[in-house]
């Protein structure tokens, strides 16, 4: 393992932890970020569930977008889970951004998350 990837892991490891203390068992919305895609689940880890997804892999969200790895995307993506969550009964989450830096399509996920609903 390098060095980077060592860190990310770390980072990944660290925000987890701090998130079992300050979620009170609320589910998780989870976020991977590719190159060309950006992925969010909502998990609920008490029952090792996943709730809601959404990507920007799908036909739905690609025939509207022009790229699945803008700012654009992500928002789009965001909306969707919530929209998804919100039809599982679930409202209030906690954001894992898992090692990626709040900023740029993780935050615009965020957002996008935010306008369609859910609450962290």
């Amino acid at each position: 393992m390098n060095k980077t990837k060592k860190i990310d892991a770390r980072r990944k490891a660290r925000l987890r932890a701090r998130l079992r203390v300050v979620g009170y068992g609320r589910p998780r919305l989870s976020v991977f970020r590719s190159s060309k895609h950006i992925y969010a689940q909502v998990i609920d880890d008490r029952q090792g569930r996943t709730l809601a997804a959404a990507s920007s892999l799908e036909r739905a969200l690609r025939e509207g977008l022009k790229t699945g790895a803008d700012r654009a995307a992500a928002t789009a993506v965001g909306k969707k889970v919530a929209e998804r969550a919100l039809a599982a009964g679930v409202t209030r989450v906690v954001f894992d951004r898992g090692a990626y830096l709040y900023h740029g399509r993780v935050q615009a996920l965020a957002d996008g998350a935010r306008e369609g609903g859910l609450s962290f």
